[in-house]
């Protein structure tokens, strides 16, 4: 081979090398990056063209699914009863991508990217079928869920219920709420005007209240206070604590003082039980300033304060969801302690934190991780991935959620009896923050689980912003969602 036919070889061989090198780059180094690029509208027309796994309720109801449309984008995804389940499903826009609930916690599965979903995507190349996503199947029980939205109608809250033997979520509903329709639609300025009236409303209906918003849980944090106590083995239900028409906060001139007369006890005194029973702010501010703020924040902690809760997902699935953190105060002088200890001060819980107190106490002081996701199943309905029951903590011993069962089932007849379900034993506890600048309105809570001697369901229920007492504008709520999951 003479000079110039070994030179020209050379540079054919080294172009080949240089072509082969940047077809390598851009079709497998730099994949992620181009097809993640906002410019690149080939990969948006083949992610929103795609069928799109479904999401369904416990009993198969569709919440979620895609449907073939005659345009550009070929699958248009669609939201049945919308609002109702938005706090579970989220959203899935051309303009905004997925965000929030099953549509961003397990995009992967569902547009059938997932490497759960390999052997199904090899056999679709084989077969020629073009590759569906998976099907997500939620832990949602859709008469407890439409039950949860029409009871918050006109109200600003979140309802949320679970099984609290297995931590499966079985409602989640939060009012005002949004219709994921309306930012599934083709067209990009609507979809942007839609998120933009969305975002800009104050009362911020695209909030998920029932995990993402924070609240003084007022009275209701006293059954953390009381299991504090127990634990230490120093407390019964029947031992005697100071209580007290008032109880002026540590290195203060504030006299703190109690709904109802009945909370003050007898001689200054009442007994633990009756203190839970009656609400007493003066008993319990008084047991938290003696038990000690460590005491109260490991307690605290054990069932889940100051950390986000897992709700679902994995970076495997997509975006995980979290729940806020809830939190008690770090180092707090005596007043604020004081105050900590009966929900108000510096105590912020969201509803899903309070109904992990509930299932706690009606497991027998096992806490079971919350889930909301049952199974997954790929396109010829083959399981992927199942949920089982994983327990989160030993919160307190299964006696002290003896005693506060016993505790909390007086909670009803002394304070609303009307909460009373014929036949049904209820262990509950009811809670009133003050909220505002002048403490001129109220979050209104109650949570509790039945039956109390063998659990079926633990509730949660937050009203925001009311005139009125936990027992009576968040009682009868939990009371209906009850009798409703009782009857079935």
């Amino acid at each position: 081979m003479n000079k110039a036919l070994r030179q020209l070889f050379t540079a054919v061989v080294a172009l080949f090398v240089v072509l082969g090198l940047s077809t390598t780059i851009i079709t497998a180094i730099k994949a992620d990056d181009l097809n993640a690029d906002s410019r690149n509208t080939r990969m948006l027309y083949h992610t929103i063209g795609a069928p799109r796994g479904a999401i369904l309720a416990s009993d198969g109801t569709v919440l979620a699914q895609s449907d073939p449309v005659n345009d550009p984008f070929s699958y248009q995804r669609t939201y049945s009863n919308g609002p109702v389940y938005a706090p579970v499903t989220g959203y899935f826009s051309i303009t905004h991508g997925v965000d929030r609930g099953i549509e961003a916690s397990r995009n992967e599965q569902l547009n059938g990217q997932a490497d759960s979903l390999f052997w199904q995507q090899l056999k679709d190349t084989f077969t020629g079928n073009q590759s569906q996503g998976a099907s997500v199947e939620t832990s949602i029980d859709p008469t407890l869920q439409q039950l949860a939205y029409q009871l918050l109608d006109g109200k600003e809250g979140a309802i949320i219920a679970s099984d609290p033997k297995t931590g499966r979520i079985l409602a989640m509903a939060s009012t005002p709420s949004y219709d994921p329709n309306q930012l599934a639609v083709h067209d990009g300025n609507q979809a942007n005007q839609a998120y933009t009236d969305l975002v800009s409303q104050p009362t911020n209906p695209m909030l998920n209240r029932a995990t993402s918003q924070l609240f003084p849980p007022g009275s209701t944090f006293k059954v953390i206070v009381a299991a504090a106590a127990l634990e230490t083995g120093d407390y019964q239900p029947d031992t005697e604590i100071p209580a007290g028409a008032s109880y002026t906060l540590p290195g203060t001139s504030t006299d703190l003082t109690n709904a109802t007369a009945a909370g003050n006890g007898t001689d200054g005194k009442i007994t633990l039980q009756d203190a839970l029973a009656q609400s007493s702010n003066t008993a319990f501010a008084q047991l938290g300033v003696s038990l000690g703020a460590d005491s109260i924040r490991d307690m605290a902690e054990n069932l889940g304060y100051d950390d986000q809760i897992l709700i679902d997902g994995s970076t495997a699935t997509g975006s995980p969801t979290y729940a806020a953190a809830s939190s008690f105060p770090e180092d707090p002088t005596d007043d604020r302690l004081a105050l900590a200890s009966i929900g108000q001060g510096d105590t912020l819980s969201t509803p899903l934190q309070n109904l992990m107190v509930a299932m706690a106490v009606a497991n027998d002081g096992t806490l079971m991780e919350p889930t909301i996701v049952d199974r997954v199943r790929a396109s010829d309905l083959s399981v992927i991935s199942e949920t089982y029951p994983h327990k989160m903590s030993e919160a307190f011993s299964a006696d002290t959620a003896n005693k506060l069962t016993q505790m909390m089932e007086q909670v009803i007849p002394a304070e609303n009896p009307s909460l009373a379900i014929d036949g049904v034993s209820i262990a509950a506890k009811t809670g009133t923050a003050q909220i505002g600048e002048s403490n001129e309105a109220n979050d209104a809570w109650i949570i509790g689980f039945a039956p109390a001697d063998d659990p079926q369901i633990a509730v949660s229920v937050v009203v925001h912003n009311v005139n009125d007492y936990g027992a009576h504008a968040a009682g009868p709520l939990m009371r209906a969602m009850m009798q409703e999951a009782l009857k079935q």
